[in-house]
């Protein structure tokens, strides 16, 4: 008696979609209550501008959308599960990804969310991959979103003009591991040791909101921006390295490079010591500003003069709080972007 082992599915990438709310801060109206200019910011970081929720709009609300222009672009259809990546949930409880299910439709469906910051989209992906893997979900939504500039300190410069808010999705389903789309391997890695640089210390169990934690601006996001800068391109250069090496690729196979759009120097950075050439690094942080968890997604949507064509083979990497990083590699399928 013989027996038949079949490989797991490959988690294949079967829609996108991406959602930024229609306000937007400049440089110049940041420099209006802010000690910065518009040459300070673009210099630093490569920031143009940024989209801003409106104040009655939260993560539920922008992941709902991305998710459901990416089911739209899937071509219809429900999903099995439902991965919410956000550094911003709605609630500290429960989880965003329940409630953004049910405003998709989508009943009786697993639904969790993924914290990894910066980082969080990778991860959400893997998970993603992992349910589809083990057999426990067809087609899964994941999903990256922020509504960020609820916790940023507007009287913190090192903060306000970095990041934005805003949110992309990707429809993930069941396939063959040689077909286009399909997810390679995964490299996800973490620091604890430095999970201070960058941190929203108050509202969690280890130091409940208070009002003296909010007197002190504690409940907003820190970030030691030139530590985090210190350890971000070596971590995503290595991670990179070492999953372009298990695909059986090398860094000269890559047609586009997507990195986390943390700061534009981060982003040279990491092309420059990889070897790939910028004209092959997909960049939008001009318009988007540091979108944390969305950042990937956003930049994987975008049509810009360095986008994503079918048959691009494509190199995601980030890193994040936590201290967090990840990459992984697809060959990118032909889409509809909505």
């Amino acid at each position: 008696m013989s027996t038949v082992t079949r490989a797991a599915p490959a988690a294949v990438v079967r829609g996108i979609g991406a959602y930024v709310p229609p306000k937007v801060v400049t440089n110049d109206d940041l420099a209006e209550y802010l000690d910065t200019s518009d040459e300070w910011v673009r210099s630093r970081t490569g920031i143009v501008q940024r989209h801003v929720a409106a104040p009655d709009v939260s993560t539920a609300d922008l992941s709902t959308e991305a998710a459901a222009r990416a089911l739209k672009s899937a071509g219809g259809g429900d999903a099995d599960a439902v991965v919410v990546a956000t550094t911003t949930p709605d609630r500290l409880c429960p989880a965003t990804a329940p409630e953004v299910a049910s405003r998709l439709g989508l009943t009786n469906v697993a639904a969790f969310d993924v914290g990894a910051v910066c980082t969080g989209f990778v991860y959400a992906l893997a998970a993603g991959s992992g349910l589809i893997a083990a057999g426990i979900a067809e087609r899964v939504v994941v999903v990256g979103a922020e509504a960020i500039h609820r916790f940023l300190n507007p009287a913190d410069r090192s903060t306000s003009v970095i990041f934005g808010d805003g949110a992309g999705a990707l429809v993930l389903g069941a396939g063959e591991h040689d077909e286009p789309g399909a997810l390679g391997p995964f490299d996800l890695g973490s620091d604890g040791e430095n999970s201070d640089l960058i941190a929203v210390n108050a509202g969690g169990s280890r130091l409940p909101a208070s009002q003296s934690d909010i007197e002190r601006s504690l409940h907003f996001l820190q970030m030691d921006g030139r530590e985090v800068y210190r350890h971000a391109i070596p971590r995503m250069v290595s991670s990179c390295q070492r999953v372009v090496k298990a695909a059986g690729w090398t860094v000269a196979d890559v047609d586009r490079l997507v990195g986390h759009q943390a700061n534009m120097r981060i982003l040279h950075g990491v092309a420059d010591r990889l070897g790939v050439p910028l004209s092959k690094s997909v960049v939008n942080i001009e318009r988007y500003g540091n979108t944390a968890a969305a950042s990937v997604p956003l930049a994987l949507a975008d049509p810009g003069p360095v986008g994503l064509l079918p048959g691009h083979r494509v190199l995601l990497t980030a890193f994040g709080g936590g201290l967090t990083w990840g990459s992984t590699v697809l060959t990118w399928p032909e889409l509809s972007v909505t």
